[in-house]
């Protein structure tokens, strides 16, 4: 009993932080994505190519969580975009008190919008709102194509799923069922958005980038 109110006491006070980050981002007019994958999908390596192809287009702030190392906020920062490392000394997943400081560091008046990159866990990150407009799931090929049913959490809450690394789908370097992938995330979220890329060769990516774009500057 002790440790169920104890949890409630922690998803409480994160919900009061996210509601925090949600006033702020409105009151500048701003949007916030949340990405979540395993480790090794290629999140920071999407963001790099997304941030380099149409940085020119549509502003873009990065909060970054992990374990340890500020490595993926320095990839960031090489785009010359503004990235604010978080390490959670062994934390699966970022709070919203955590993002609420690194907003507070982050130039949010001239962005258009703020990405948070939550640290490599399908599972633990879902949980935790951090005042986002919504999640974004990634999940590379070589995972495998079993990811939406033996984790369905985060499909089910996601606005979009970035299937990432499907330049190894060619010469059959993996084995992976895209339609599967597709059927199964909808069953769980029919609306959710599945967009097919490749970090590496830029494959698929323009409609990921028409989405961001959207997402900012409806048409």
């Amino acid at each position: 009993m002790e440790k169920a109110d104890v949890g409630r006491k922690i998803l409480s006070a994160n919900e009061t932080y996210a509601l925090k980050n949600k006033q702020l981002l409105a009151r500048h007019g701003k949007r916030c994505f949340n990405m979540i994958s395993s480790p090794g999908s290629g999140k920071t390596s999407l963001l790099v190519r997304t941030i380099t192809d149409i940085g020119g287009s549509l502003r873009i702030g990065v909060i970054e969580g992990d374990l340890q190392t500020d490595l993926d906020a320095e990839r960031i920062r090489a785009t010359h975009a503004p990235a604010i490392q978080i390490n959670t000394d062994g934390a699966c997943h970022l709070s919203a008190s955590q993002v609420n400081r690194a907003l507070d560091q982050l130039p949010v008046e001239s962005l258009d919008m703020v990405i948070i990159e939550n640290v490599g866990n399908l599972v633990c990150p879902s949980a935790f709102e951090l005042g986002e407009d919504g999640k974004i799931v990634v999940l590379s090929v070589a995972e495998g194509d079993d990811k939406p049913v033996k984790y369905p959490g985060i499909f089910a809450k996601s606005k979009v799923l970035l299937v990432n690394k499907i330049d190894l789908l060619k010469g059959a370097l993996v084995d992976f069922d895209l339609d599967r992938v597709r059927t199964d995330a909808r069953r769980l979220n029919h609306s959710i958005e599945i967009f097919p890329v490749s970090a590496k060769t830029g494959e698929g990516m323009q409609a990921w980038y028409d989405w961001l774009k959207n997402q900012v500057h409806p048409q």
